[in-house]
């Protein structure tokens, strides 16, 4: 006896299987809404967090340029102050200081017991807990840009085009992504925020200074220029600066004159790129231990 099949079970038996795939993807972005309206919350109750964090960038744009101020013409390029150099510096520097830092509320969820409660909630995924702290930190870091791209601007830098606007914030969140990806790795394998603070002051001013984010390549001692050029904060400041300087960019242009040879600007992205994919590959094995 044959059986027949209508268009109407097919239909029934379709989103049947469509249905817990659908539900889980909603459970799971209601959950990342919830955990990352929680961090703005805390961010409400202490906005001083917010104001430091634009007010400090801002200082060291002002601070930094008048201290250069008095340079000799060209030291930094043709017709380039100080203040339209650094602030490519600023704007990474800046995204990457407050990346580092994206482990530091998970650390002290996990001394205080709320990261305990979350494990043993009945969540559709615990990946939630790292999506909600990506977006917190991805957000603040793009506020703190705008912040500095004004400023610059209202220094005299000038403001790149559309399309350059869009790369630099393109870079920002590539570096953010990647950067969150380590802090969040270490907040779940360093026994305390201690020592994740240890290695916040550690990491922070050697890169910063072993980077073009202060000064160009060229001034550098050779073998501090292989370090810059191996410093993945170079690869997003370079970018940066150079859109900022020129409005004809495009991925063939050199921006940046590495000791190993001649630096694009797709190959800089292809370094941002697969920074943060390794950052986020790295960090699988530890949140899959943590999770599970």
């Amino acid at each position: 006896m044959s059986t027949t099949v209508t268009s109407s079970q097919l239909s029934e038996k379709a989103t049947g299987q469509l249905a817990p795939t659908s539900n889980l993807i909603a459970d799971f972005l209601q959950e990342t809404i919830a955990l990352t309206r929680r961090l703005f919350i805390q961010l409400q109750r202490r906005p001083s967090t917010l104001a430091a964090g634009i007010i400090q960038p801002l200082m060291w744009l002002i601070l930094f340029g008048a201290l250069f101020q008095n340079a000799p013409e060209g030291l930094f390029g043709s017709g380039i102050n100080y203040g339209r150099f650094i602030g490519a510096g600023i704007i990474v520097f800046t995204a990457f200081g407050g990346a580092l830092n994206a482990g530091l509320p998970v650390m002290f969820d996990r001394e205080f017991g709320f990261l305990n409660r979350l494990l043993v909630a009945p969540l559709v995924s615990r990946y939630s807990i790292v999506m909600a702290s990506a977006i917190f930190i991805t957000t603040l870091s793009l506020i703190q840009t705008v912040a500095i791209v004004v400023m610059s601007a209202f220094l005299g830098a000038g403001l790149p085009n559309a399309s350059g606007l869009a790369l630099v914030t393109f870079i920002v969140l590539l570096l953010v992504l990647g950067v969150t990806a380590l802090s969040l790795g270490l907040a779940f394998s360093l026994p305390g925020h201690i020592e994740l603070i240890a290695v916040i002051f550690v990491t922070n001013l050697p890169l910063l200074f072993a980077s073009t984010a202060l000064v160009p390549l060229a001034f550098m001692p050779t073998w501090l220029q292989w370090v810059a050029s191996l410093n993945p904060l170079s690869y997003a400041i370079e970018p940066i600066r150079y859109v900022y300087l020129h409005n004809d960019w495009s991925l063939g242009s050199v921006v940046m004159q590495a000791p190993f040879g001649e630096v694009t600007l797709g190959a800089a992205l292809l370094v941002l790129v697969g920074f943060c994919a390794v950052a986020l590959l790295s960090i699988q094995p530890r949140l899959r231990r943590a999770f599970a």
